[in-house]
């Protein structure tokens, strides 16, 4: 019998890092669902994937930056494709609420 998962349920309060699940994955796409409560790239990291992602904010706020200086505002529903190699980072997620995206990475 399958049982359904929920991604609104287990999420921490509060956590020192973001927290990542891999809730599907094969050789070519990957499905995270990402929990970040407050939580920022480090000064000076720009992410720089080998994949193309597709993020959405289910809850919370954030802020993505790219490394052309193009800041972008999330809030729930909105989304966003990233493609490989376009650097980026989160400028800042909202504190005090989880912010939970749901990211799919692929290739070509």
């Amino acid at each position: 019998m399958i049982m359904p998962e929920n991604l609104f349920h287990d999420l921490p309060s509060s956590v020192s890092q973001e927290l990542t699940d891999v809730l599907a994955s094969n050789h070519s796409v990957r499905v995270q669902r990402i929990v970040s409560t407050g939580h920022c790239s480090p000064a000076g990291f720009w992410y720089d994937q080998d994949e193309h992602e597709w993020v959405v904010v289910l809850t919370g706020e954030a802020r993505l930056s790219f490394e052309d200086t193009e800041t972008i505002h999330l809030k729930p529903g909105d989304h966003v494709t990233i493609q490989a190699h376009r650097k980026h980072r989160v400028q800042w997620t909202k504190p005090g609420e989880p912010t939970i995206w749901l990211a799919v990475f692929y290739k070509d």
